[in-house]
């Protein structure tokens, strides 16, 4: 595996166990489920458009995903479309580069 691989693999597993320790913990401290989770996200202009920044660099992710997907058939790459909505794109875009640059 090329060092460009694994620097993808170390990014996508960093991105999906660190933001993740981060929410986990504050609903940990609040006592707060997901509903306090998804009220924060909207708590004011700044958080929301953070949000929303995500968002759209999700469905923009998704969007080339399949868009590649539809013409080099690699459709073990779209592991990636849930891993970045359920764990975010800070997994799911190097992920996504990690299972492209492989050899075919």
């Amino acid at each position: 595996m090329s060092s460009l691989r694994m620097l993808y693999l170390g990014l996508a597993i960093w991105g999906a166990v660190h933001p993740m320790s981060l929410m986990l913990g504050w609903v940990s401290e609040t006592g707060q489920g997901l509903g306090g989770l998804l009220a924060a996200w909207t708590a004011n202009g700044a958080v929301a458009g953070l949000a929303w920044d995500l968002v759209i660099a999700a469905v923009a992710l998704t969007v080339w995903i399949l868009a590649e997907v539809y013409v080099r058939r690699n459709w073990s790459a779209l592991v990636a479309i849930p891993a970045t909505f359920l764990i975010g794109v800070s997994c799911g875009l190097p992920l996504y580069l990690f299972l492209r640059t492989r050899a075919s």
